[in-house]
């Protein structure tokens, strides 16, 4: 017996680090309040209604005070609203570190019906892994997997050559990604509070930096862009 205890104890760790790899004990039911952005949703947590900020994920912003809407941000706040509206049972897991960020939103790993939602998103390409802040950092490993995959596919926010980056998402890499398509598309597309082109005939035309480029004002105005005011 004495010489099977290292093996017993080998064993009993082994399942022990299997169990915590994806603990469902650890996790706990709320009740949707709203669905907000990509990676954000208003719960009831604890009798609160609380933010919840999708943990070691970023998506497309869809109405960011200084970023305005951008590329595939609507499509990412469009899935996980209809994730999380019609899941029957949502679920909320923490990591070992802080619960909350400087916002004082919770930050977790949510379920949908047993399904972690930061998975799908990144599966689709509608997310990136991102803010990944030890000791927060349970499932970074999986995560780079399944965004590993979705490059290799071009799905979603892959699709476009350097739009997702590290530091995060670079709108004016579409409609100027060469010299010569930047001679045929004139209008400039500028990110501030809001999102504003301005075609060569515009009197700030020449001082707008542009984050996107544009060859039509239908093609702005679809991108959600409006002409200055004067």
């Amino acid at each position: 017996m004495t010489r099977l205890f290292p093996y017993f104890f080998i064993l009993l760790l082994i399942l022990n680090l299997i169990g915590c790899s994806r603990n469902t004990s650890n996790r706990v039911e709320v009740t949707l309040a709203e669905p907000i952005d990509g990676d954000t949703i208003a719960v009831m947590y604890k009798g609160e209604r609380e933010k919840v900020r999708f943990l070691l994920v970023d998506s497309p912003e869809t109405s960011h005070p200084r970023l305005g809407e951008q590329p595939y941000g609507l499509e990412a706040k469009e899935f996980t609203s209809s994730l999380v509206e019609n899941a029957n049972k949502i679920e909320v897991e923490f990591d070992i570190g802080p619960n909350q960020d400087k916002y004082g939103r919770l930050l977790a790993y949510v379920y949908l019906d047993g399904k972690m939602i930061q998975e799908e998103l990144l599966k689709r390409g509608l997310a990136r892994v991102a803010y990944i802040y030890p000791p927060n950092t349970r499932y970074v490993d999986q995560f780079d997997a399944i965004q590993k995959k979705a490059q290799k596919d071009g799905v979603g926010i892959w699709e476009i050559e350097n739009y997702a980056q590290e530091d995060g998402f670079h709108p004016e890499t579409m409609g100027s990604n060469s010299e010569e398509s930047s001679k045929d598309c004139l209008i400039k597309g500028n990110i501030g509070s809001e999102k504003i082109y301005h075609t060569p005939d515009s009197p700030w035309y020449e001082q707008t930096k542009p984050e996107m480029m544009f060859c039509t004002e239908e093609e702005a105005v679809k991108a959600g862009f409006r002409p200055p005011k004067r």
